[in-house]
């Protein structure tokens, strides 16, 4: 087991009352918990801004239909190969589609492909979900 350190800090008591209500409100069985994810929570971020090695999902909503957009797209998936873990691909509709590409690289490789895939014709919608490979969160 990892070793604990015992830390104390002074908060304004209206952000305490705060915390204390996002704690509540949470499935958190204490503060430590709490606070931990906190920190996780910025340390991901921070990986991330940093331009670290990050792990993440790229979501896209297109037409299937468009012409070529198909093609295309798998083409750039080929071109990013290294960067693409998984994929999985879902019928939303007759016409829509929805695709999920699991991907670790670097953190601006990874927005630079979703912006790649979001500026194609026909791709209606691209987010990013962003997380970490886990190495300083341990």
């Amino acid at each position: 087991m990892t070793a604990l350190t015992r830390v104390s800090f002074t908060i304004e008591e209206t952000l305490y009352e705060e915390m204390e209500g996002l704690l509540a409100s949470s499935k958190y069985k204490n503060r430590s918990e709490f606070i931990r994810d906190l920190v996780r929570e910025r340390l991901v971020r921070d990986s991330w801004k940093n331009n670290e090695e990050a792990i993440g999902t790229i979501t896209m909503v297109y037409e299937h239909e468009r012409r070529e957009l198909s093609g295309k797209l798998l083409h750039l998936q080929h071109d990013h190969h290294h960067s693409i873990l998984a994929t999985t691909h879902v019928h939303l509709s007759h016409t829509l589609c929805a695709e999920m590409l699991m991907v670790r690289g670097r953190a601006q490789a990874i927005e630079s492909l979703a912006n790649e895939l979001g500026r194609q014709k026909g791709v209606l919608h691209v987010s990013v979900s962003v997380s970490t490979t886990g190495i300083r969160l341990k």
